[in-house]
């Protein structure tokens, strides 16, 4: 089923910094006109903090406008509201869906089947996604600030959740429609990482699953590369000892600056030229995963909206959108 709508879903190591990525392709979308959803299902308050906005309900809020005159609405799916939601559309229980809410039927059902969760939370982002102009509101694109890599597969791949708790019926429908959605032309699955040993495997393992699901992976985006801060004579005279503590002591006094820092200075020299190769070493091993790669810098003035502008440009430019 191809959808009208593009979907992106964006995921990542923990502390890969997925969650900027999704803003900022949510942004670069909108700078190209498009009306953007970006939707996060962690129940983290992570795009609110970012976009510096009240905490976000289970409303969709327009919470920036891009430079093209598109516009960036966002969302926080939780499962209890869309379990009531759900209710309300397919078995028209209004209060009584309500009443169940009180009695913590709703938790205590998406707690003990993890699968229907899932379910839920990815079927409001189909129901976002369907939605026909004309109609309804509709959006040109989604973006889903996704779980972990970790737990990306089995989070998309949610008839394999559900086979084991609804052979037929509404939710196993829900479940094919859902999969359908993910398998379309229309999706791609982003994988956000940093150059690093833990991220970088777990990233390969993660394309290696979600090509096994047949689920249609995207961009690698590698976040928060760092330029190397010596050049390259500084390097090899670093790395050789044919500079001492001393002459840089000695070279910092003659400039009017404390020659007691020239260790401080030697030692950040080499932990960036290590950092240097790790990042490079990574970098290798990435080109091999089959996937378009991305690279992204670590902004040294932190993220505000101004830079997630910075980085939706790069984004753009280098073809994710």
């Amino acid at each position: 089923m191809a959808l009208s709508t593009q979907l992106h879903v964006v995921t990542g190591k923990g502390g890969t910094g997925k969650t900027t990525v999704a803003a900022a392709l949510a942004m670069a979308l909108a700078g190209e006109g498009k009306k953007v959803l970006l939707c996060e299902v962690e129940g983290r308050q992570g795009i609110a903090q970012l976009f510096d906005v009240p905490p976000l309900p289970y409303e969709e809020r327009k919470i920036a406008v891009g430079l093209g005159g598109g516009a960036v609405y966002a969302l926080a799916i939780d499962p209890e509201s869309a379990l009531l939601e759900y209710l309300a559309m397919y078995y028209r229980l209004g209060r009584a869906g309500k009443a169940l809410d009180r009695f913590g039927i709703i938790d205590f059902a998406t707690t003990i089947a993890p699968g229907v969760r899932d379910v839920l939370l990815t079927g409001k982002v189909y129901e976002a996604a369907r939605r026909r102009e004309g109609r309804d509101f509709t959006y040109d694109a989604i973006v889903m600030d996704a779980p972990p890599t970790g737990r990306i597969t089995r989070f998309l791949n949610v008839n394999t959740e559900v086979a084991g708790l609804a052979k037929v019926g509404p939710i196993r429908r829900q479940a094919d429609s859902i999969m359908e959605m993910m398998r379309s032309p229309d999706t791609r699955v982003h994988l956000v990482t940093v150059l690093e040993e833990m991220p970088v495997q777990e990233t390969i393992d993660g394309i290696a699953e979600l090509t096994s699901q047949k689920l249609p992976i995207g961009h690698v985006i590698l976040n928060l590369v760092r330029p190397p801060l010596v050049s390259a004579d500084t390097r090899t005279a670093l790395l050789s000892r044919t500079v001492t503590v001393e002459a840089v002591g000695a070279s910092l006094e003659s400039a009017g600056l404390d020659p007691k820092a020239a260790y401080d200075l030697m030692s950040g020299g080499v932990a960036d030229i290590k950092r240097q190769d790790l990042q490079e070493s990574q970098r290798e091993i990435l080109v091999d995963c089959g996937r378009p790669l991305v690279e992204l810098p670590a902004l040294t003035e932190g993220i505000d909206l101004g830079a997630l502008f910075e980085l939706a440009d790069k984004l753009k430019n280098d073809g994710v959108v």
